[in-house]
């Protein structure tokens, strides 16, 4: 069941094995044995994937048919408008420009190659997402309706 529901997810977002598995930080072979069910992930891997996707570890367990996110995530309460998306893509393209635009970025003492500069983007890019949707929490109480 974990396989046919990562497959499932991964094509619905409309990508490949190799593209899911170089945002997950694994390789396609890793996420091709899950896929196929000759591999079963870990605790940290498995939440991940969720995370990822943005469903429950239970959906893609089996043990639940609603893809909802989970109670750790609750993101249901926390999705991302409109603006929020537009937030992300500007504060994602000035650390690419940032990136594109110093030479002298150095990776454990060596010029950072292009891959390592897209990896630590998609991870900020993934950074600011979580902190976006956790901050959603904390609405400010003149933000909050009158219950009392």
């Amino acid at each position: 069941m974990l396989g046919k529901r990562i497959a499932k997810l991964r094509k619905e977002k409309g990508l490949s094995q190799y593209e899911l598995a170089e945002r997950l930080g694994f390789s396609r072979g890793k996420l091709a044995n899950y896929e196929q069910g000759s591999r079963q992930p870990d605790y940290d891997t498995l939440q991940l994937i969720a995370t990822y996707f943005d469903v429950s570890t239970d959906y893609l367990l089996g043990k639940s048919d609603t893809p909802s996110p989970s109670a750790t995530n609750n993101n249901i309460n926390n999705a991302l408008t409109e603006k929020d998306e537009k937030d992300i893509a500007k504060r994602v393209e000035k650390i690419k420009e940032d990136l594109s635009n110093d030479d002298g970025y150095m990776l454990m003492g060596e010029p950072m190659s292009e891959e390592a500069k897209e990896s630590i983007l998609d991870a900020m890019e993934y950074a600011i997402r979580q902190a976006t949707r956790i901050n959603k929490k904390y609405i400010p109480k003149k933000h909050r309706d009158n219950q009392e």
